[in-house]
């Protein structure tokens, strides 16, 4: 099992390669999710690389952000030169950008990012028909989840093994941006989540503050598990955490054990949430999973003793083979091979004659072994010399020094790959007509006769609701409004059973169309023989991820509403594109449901209000499967900016329906439609017209 560290500056490089980290990730550029990390220059990935590889490390990119069409060249760019400078793979989490990578590097490998909300054997699959070879499972999983992937899984799969967890699942959260103008997506995650909530109006707990994730007594079964890689969190964190996380999970790996009690210490004293947790990979969600930083006095001794295993030459020693042959009347030959396959030679002076104290085999090796100063370690010496021989100790040591130093430039050297000019194709002329109304709802009971008489184009309806409620949707029929399945983001393995029953009974309704948030769902429902449709999960943000979605099979895809208006307009629609127009924009889908945290009761049925630190209230609704979804204080309101919208080339506009009362969602479609004088007391535009960091 491979231990894979972050590294956020070049000093953190260092630390995790002198600390045995097996390969290290790291971002340079503008396109990875820590973007408020140092990261590195591009002078700088080259040298790290050069460095990793001397010593066996593997080096990946982090490339795992959502991409604009404007940016999409520049990043083809960068992973040109990533490839060129030998990177061993790049994590991605943008469609677009896995598609863009495929044309313009084919032989660089392509990791799918947690930011993938990847969390079920058919996201992992579909990542395979991708072409990844490897994907990072979203943090939540249980055990029993990742064992069930890793056994079926036709590619790597990776785990997170250490470091911060987020409260929402990664690669779902809009808190940041909506809230702030900075997107997680986007790499500008302003970590709203540590901050102080509450109920009924006070802000006095930190309901969405975890602790930091350690599955430091559990190494053993996850690579049992065929988990193929354990990765730590903490590219923003400073290089002493890195030497001292990694230096105690590489022992625990390399001597089959479970880090001590005195190590599991100096973890927790390094940098610690009131301790850590392993509760969603136990299975065991709830309130002593959450806890924060304490204030408390940097460990000066410890992180000097860190400091001193990178600080202080090499600490790390690769294993080679010293080879040598002493012949009468041949020139001196001496070799040296890695286990990566390297083999190297080199040539001395012919030996003569010896006149007093003859060459001997022990003193050949004796000068093979002497590698020090170097990233090497001799772990056997091979040695032949004829007897009565002399030949310099410092012509042995000529021959030991050129071939350490080729087998340096070799295993240096990077890969040829191909490379191929980033060519975006053919851009579609946006449609002129303006575009129809679709809603989506949370109950069956905001489905009035009244609204279906307004003739939206599509009804979006849960999954659940509808096989709960067939007359909902026999009255839908019956009004000549089509309906299209609401599925989960979130629905893991074990929860498959429940969601193709409730599928099932929609499909005997008559309903034949899907809403996919997440990639496992686009598969799940395709093999069910729905027509499916792209919702906002899956992160739309340029053309190139439009033109995979068509590739896919999908009918249509709803944009990212982290985006602005222009952007929506210059992405070429290959297939019909909807975007959110009206409704409380989601800011974090939860494993843990806070509700339960803090009253000990499922009151999830009602709306129940978290309140920030300003006295907003964020209605917390349930969200399927017993989780929790996070919704905005304000409503987004556009029916008055009609003409911002309607020449952006988008087949729909959706008003999404969620604490609103039945005659609210109509008045809300008739404002829209251009009849009365609705408008929420309290609203927001969105991010349509902010700049997103």
């Amino acid at each position: 099992m491979e231990l894979l560290s972050p590294a956020g500056s070049m000093e953190a490089v260092t630390a995790a390669v002198q600390n045995g980290a097996d390969a290290v990730y790291f971002g340079y550029g503008d396109f990875n999710a820590r973007r408020g990390a140092r990261n590195l220059s591009p002078e700088e990935a080259a040298a790290a690389v050069s460095y990793c590889h001397l010593r066996g490390c593997r080096v990946n990119l982090t490339l795992n952000t959502l991409l604009t069409d404007r940016e999409l060249p520049a990043a083809a760019e960068l992973a040109a030169h990533a490839s060129d400078i030998g990177v061993d793979a790049v994590i991605v989490q943008d469609l677009g950008a896995v598609r863009m990578l495929r044309q313009s590097v084919p032989e660089l490998p392509i990791h799918g990012s947690t930011q993938m909300t990847v969390h079920s054997l058919d996201g992992v699959k579909l990542c395979a028909d991708l072409g990844m070879t490897r994907v990072v499972l979203g943090r939540e999983l249980s055990r029993d989840q990742i064992a069930y992937i890793c056994q079926n899984s036709p590619i790597e799969i990776e785990v997170f093994g250490h470091g911060a967890l987020c409260m929402c699942w990664s690669g779902q959260c809009f808190f940041s941006s909506v809230i702030g103008g900075r997107s997680g997506n986007r790499g500008m995650c302003a970590q709203p989540c540590r901050l102080n909530y509450g109920w009924n109006g006070k802000a006095n707990e930190y309901p969405l503050s975890l602790k930091d994730l350690s599955l430091a007594g559990h190494l053993g079964e996850l690579r049992d598990m065929g988990v193929a890689c354990l990765k730590l969190e903490g590219r923003m964190k400073r290089p002493e955490y890195v030497a001292i996380v990694t230096g105690i999970y590489a022992r625990a790996l390399k001597e089959d054990r479970e880090p001590t009690a005195e190590e599991l210490d100096i973890l927790e004293k390094t940098f610690s949430r009131q301790g850590f947790t392993e509760g969603y990979f136990m299975g065991k969600r709830g309130p002593d999973m959450f806890g924060t930083r304490q204030e408390e006095k940097e460990p000066k001794e410890l992180y000097a003793q860190a400091r001193a295993t990178y600080e202080s030459g090499e600490n790390r020693k690769e294993p080679v083979r010293m080879y040598a042959l002493i012949e009468a009347g041949q020139p001196a030959q001496a070799a040296a091979e890695d286990r990566q396959g390297h083999v190297v030679r080199a040539e001395g002076p012919v030996p003569e004659p010896a006149r007093n104290v003859p060459l001997t085999q022990e003193k050949v090796e004796g000068q093979l072994q002497r590698t020090g100063g170097t990233p090497f370690v001799c772990e056997k010496a091979v040695v032949r010399v004829e007897e009565g021989l002399s030949l310099p100790l410092s012509a042995l040591n000529d021959m030991r020094r050129r071939c350490l130093e080729e087998l340096s430039r070799q295993r240096q050297q990077a890969p040829k790959r191909r490379r191929e000019p980033f060519q975006p194709g053919v851009r579609y002329d946006n449609p002129k007509q303006p575009p129809v109304f679709t809603l989506s709802v949370r109950t069956a009971g905001q489905l009035s006769t009244e609204l279906l008489t307004l003739k939206p184009a599509l009804v979006y309806l849960p999954a659940g609701e509808g096989a709960a409620h067939p007359e909902a949707v026999d009255r839908c029929r019956k009004a000549g409004v089509p309906v299209a399945a609401i599925l989960p983001r979130i629905c893991t393995d074990a929860q498959l059973p429940r969601l193709e029953g409730e599928l099932i009974a929609l499909r005997e309704a008559g309903v034949d169309q899907a809403l996919a948030g997440a990639w496992g769902a686009v598969r799940r429902a395709q093999r069910l023989g729905f027509q499916v449709r792209g919702d906002y999960g899956l992160g739309v943000y340029n053309s190139q991820t439009m033109k995979e979605l068509k590739r896919l099979g999908l009918i249509s895809a709803t944009v990212s509403f982290e985006m602005k208006f222009p952007q929506i307009r210059d992405i070429s629609k290959t297939i019909p594109m909807e975007f959110i127009a009206y409704g409380r924009l989601p800011l974090m889908i939860t494993e843990n449901c806070i509700i339960h945290n803090h009253s000990g009761q499922h009151t999830c049925g009602n709306v129940n209000l978290l309140t920030d630190r300003k006295g907003e209230r964020f209605p917390v609704v349930q969200a399927w499967g017993c989780r929790n979804e996070i919704l905005n204080s304000k409503k987004l309101f556009l029916a008055d900016k009609a003409r911002d919208w309607q020449k952006l080339g988008l087949w729909a506009g959706r008003l999404v329906f969620t604490t609103e009362n039945a005659l609210e969602c109509v008045q809300v479609l008739e404002r829209y439609l251009g009849r009365g004088k609705y408008q929420p007391n309290d609203f927001t535009r969105g991010l349509y017209y902010r700049d997103v960091e």
